[in-house]
């Protein structure tokens, strides 16, 4: 009995720690593209900050476009995909600590089935690609006590590709605008 409080306590103090990162990371969007200016560990924590959040918008893979053409396009995507990949642990937090809500939503049964059919390569492909989906495999991936480093390694893979692309395209087109 005593176990069962203790698991009710973390998943709600989860859930007030994911919802104080999102609404905070929203409230200071406007100011966020400030941390470019700090290179790389500016382009990290810039992609903490707009992966953090769940299901509010960030601008992350701008930022990653355009600081491909400032900075060398691999260590951008390294660096973005490492944070992005460290904020996706928010909605990994989230489906820990929601689960019981969450498991309602039908797109999020389809990750469930995903993740318990291909595991962590379904973590890798989803954050390869952008989409508005990620967030709930993510929350599938902590419902399902999916090892955080399993969780994490496979999204830094499939996150570092998605930067690395923008990161490129973002060299590449404004080289070639002003280069």
């Amino acid at each position: 009995m005593k176990s069962k409080w203790l698991l009710i306590a973390v998943r709600v103090i989860s859930l007030l720690i994911v919802i104080a990162i999102s609404v905070y990371v929203f409230s200071i969007r406007d100011k966020a593209q400030e941390l470019a200016k700090y290179s790389y560990p500016g382009i990290f924590i810039l992609s903490f900050l707009a992966y953090a959040t769940i299901f509010l918008p960030a601008p992350g893979v701008a930022v990653v476009f355009t600081m491909g053409a400032v900075f060398n396009p691999w260590i951008v995507a390294l660096v973005a995909g490492a944070g992005a990949a460290l904020g996706e642990l928010t909605g990994y937090l989230a489906g820990f600590s929601s689960q019981p809500v969450i498991e309602r939503i039908s797109i999020y049964q389809k990750m469930v089935e995903w993740i318990k059919k291909y595991g962590p390569i379904t973590m890798l492909v989803l954050a390869a690609i952008p989409n508005p989906f990620f967030d709930l495999s993510g929350t599938a991936a902590g419902a399902l006590k999916m090892k955080v480093g399993n969780f994490l390694f496979w999204t830094w893979i499939g996150e570092t590709l998605k930067m690395l692309a923008f990161a490129f395209a973002g060299a590449s087109s404004l080289r070639s605008i002003f280069g």
